[in-house]
């Protein structure tokens, strides 16, 4: 019951659609532009800088609330499976964020609310998480690329560090169910970008640039809005 509690929690805030909202606000239905993804690249590529950034700290936000209510919850009552919680609190919110259903089920890619998973789950996650996105993102101005490596390190991260006792007082079988849905969570977000694999492998993904104009006006060849 309680996993499926912290789904929940997870699921109703991953709904609030950052870009969407934002867009709104500024006269434009950000899945009608670039990519027409409502995450936070699209925004930064469609709306400016600004925008990219004011997306990747509301998708973070919702995740870090939805794990920080997951620990005043079931932190004193769950002590030995309260990172399984927070990890269930963490995989609601993706699923809200990729898959809202007031927008037909078509939301983002997921990657800012990890980004929020991570930087509230544990400190090991941080350092392992903002090292590799950065260095990545700031050698090669690939987002998505980054994106992918950052989650292949998140379960290989959850592996080593629950099976060598990070996870305090948590059961094998636990541990095992935590790694499970960490796969599962990295498998989604591949599937989410298996058309910026498709561009990776072929040498042609489109390069993103913080302080650069990333601004564009029509659906870039090769993208599939999702």
């Amino acid at each position: 019951m309680e996993r499926i509690i912290c789904l929940l929690i997870g699921h109703v805030f991953g709904l609030f659609q950052t870009a969407y909202f934002y867009g709104k606000a500024h006269g434009i239905d950000i899945r009608q532009h670039g990519s027409g993804n409502a995450g936070t690249t699209n925004a930064l590529r469609v709306l400016g800088t600004k925008a990219g950034l004011i997306v990747l700290a509301g998708d973070c936000l919702k995740c870090i609330a939805a794990v920080v209510i997951t620990r005043l919850l079931f932190g004193e009552s769950h002590p030995d499976t309260i990172y399984l919680l927070c990890l269930y609190a963490g995989a609601g919110a993706v699923l809200g964020h990729n898959y809202p259903f007031y927008m037909g089920f078509k939301g983002g890619k997921g990657i800012a609310a990890t980004a929020g998973l991570i930087l509230s789950f544990h400190p090991y996650f941080i350092i392992m998480g903002v090292a590799v996105f950065f260095g990545i993102f700031f050698s090669t101005h690939l987002v998505s690329l980054g994106s992918l490596l950052v989650y292949l390190g998140f379960v290989i991260e959850m592996v080593v560090c629950g099976q060598n006792g990070v996870f305090a007082g948590m059961s094998q079988s636990h541990l095992n169910e935590m790694y499970i849905l960490s796969f599962l969570l990295a498998a989604l977000a591949y599937w989410k970008h298996r058309e910026n694999i498709v561009r990776l492998l072929q040498g042609n993904e489109r390069r993103t640039y913080l302080f650069r104009k990333n601004k564009v006006d029509v659906e870039e060849p090769g993208d599939k809005k999702e």
